[in-house]
Order: structure tokens, then C-alpha cells, then sequence
């Protein structure tokens, strides 16, 4: 196990690796690994542990009763998923967690990360309040989703969202961390009218874009 990418995560911030290997002890986390397409936790079941990725990428998705796939967010390496059912183990989980690719998954029980040790350590303390301040990053997560689905148009969709990841990666030229499959079940449209949307843009001189990397060409956005 890399325990740099433990220390790199928000969830072990401000710890030194003596602290964590301590931790850990306590703890006693669950190491898995997963092919691409696995779904790890399938809607509706109970008593989850709260995984963190050490490698690969795992998707949170929403299905409907008519086959329709919305993507929830994306956790990288470093990240954690389902942490809220871990501390809540009667509530049954909502969405699907399906691995986005080959991954490595480090599994924890909600009842020993939310229970201090005897020794009431710290850097236990810590551990708890890194927890909190994720989830509370989460939650304004699935606020800014909302907001980028919340327009009619896919267009308005697609400016929402170029909007967010200019001001996160500081310029007009930016990444997007997903596939052209991928954006559409999060913003929520079909793949096909997406395309012929941004195709539209690009014709119009909104943006220019190449695979995942997009230019945006306007002076300002305006719906």
C-alpha cells in the first residue's frame, strides 16, 4: 500500500505517517482491487463501508426504472464514497457505485471511524473532522450538479458547467475530466444531442474542443 496517497487524501490530512500507521492499527481497513465496470455497491443495500480510492476511478450513478444513467460524481484517487452509509447503516444506499477503471479500494467501518480508541488520540479527532468537512464539500458537490442540470437547454447545461471549471482551473482554457459518454449522464442529456450541441458551439465560435480539452471563446457568459 502507498502511504503517501493515505497522506495526500483530505480524509487523513494534517497526520504524520506515524500517526496514520497508528491509526490504521485501529482502524483495520479492507484492501480490494476491481475491473473496470464492477460495481462495487448496488442500490439499495445496507451496512456499506466507506471506501477510499488508492488507484483507478470510481463513478457514483443514479439509474432510473427506464434505464436511464445519470452520473452523481466522480471519485478519484485519494477520494471516498458512501461515507455517509457507513455512519448511517440502517439507510439503505440510492445510487449505484460502479468502477470507472481498474481500481484499488481501501474499505473502512463507520462504526470504528466515527468511535474514538481508548486512548482517545488526537489525530483520531482529526480523522472525524477531516470526515465532516467532506461530506460537507460533497453535499455543495451535488449542489453545483443541480445547478448545471437545473436549465432546459443542453446548451445553458453545457455553459453552467464550462462556467464552474474555468473559475476551478483558473482560465478560459480547461480539462474536463470526463468522456463525451460520461458529461451527458452528468448533465443529464443524451449523448447524441450533446455532440451535435457542442459541435454547434464550436461552429458558432463559442468554444473550440479537442477530445477532453475545450477553449472557451467568448468575452462573457450569458444564457
Amino acid at each position: 500500500m502507498d502511504w503517501q496517497i493515505l497522506l495526500d487524501s483530505i480524509l487523513f490530512q494534517g497526520m504524520s505517517l506515524k500517526e496514520l500507521s497508528e491509526l490504521m492499527t485501529c482502524l483495520r481497513p479492507e484492501h480490494r482491487t476491481y475491473k473496470k465496470g464492477s460495481i462495487i455497491y448496488h442500490a439499495g443495500v445496507k451496512n456499506v463501508a466507506m471506501g477510499l480510492v488508492l488507484s483507478g476511478c470510481v463513478h457514483i450513478e443514479n439509474n432510473d426504472f427506464l434505464g436511464n444513467k445519470s452520473i452523481l460524481s466522480q471519485i478519484l484517487q485519494g477520494g471516498i464514497f458512501a461515507e455517509a452509509y457507513a455512519c448511517i447503516k440502517e439507510e439503505e444506499l440510492m445510487v449505484n457505485v460502479v468502477v470507472a477503471e481498474d481500481s484499488e479500494i481501501l474499505f473502512f467501518d463507520g462504526g470504528r471511524v466515527l468511535k474514538t480508541c481508548a486512548g482517545n488520540c488526537p489525530y483520531h479527532a482529526q480523522l472525524i473532522q477531516n470526515l465532516l468537512f467532506v461530506m460537507a464539500r460533497k453535499n455543495l458537490a451535488l449542489s453545483k450538479r443541480s445547478l448545471h442540470t437545473s436549465p432546459k437547454r443542453i446548451r445553458e447545461r453545457l455553459l453552467s458547467y464550462f462556467s464552474e471549471q474555468m473559475a476551478r482551473q483558473g482560465g478560459k482554457s480547461f480539462t474536463i475530466p470526463f468522456g463525451r459518454q460520461e458529461l451527458a449522464d452528468y448533465l443529464n442529456v443524451d449523448r447524441s444531442a450533446l455532440s451535435n450541441e457542442l459541435s454547434k458551439m464550436s461552429r458558432d465560435g463559442i468554444i473550440r474542443i479537442q477530445k477532453n480539452e475545450v477553449r472557451y471563446l467568448g468575452e462573457d457568459l450569458f444564457f
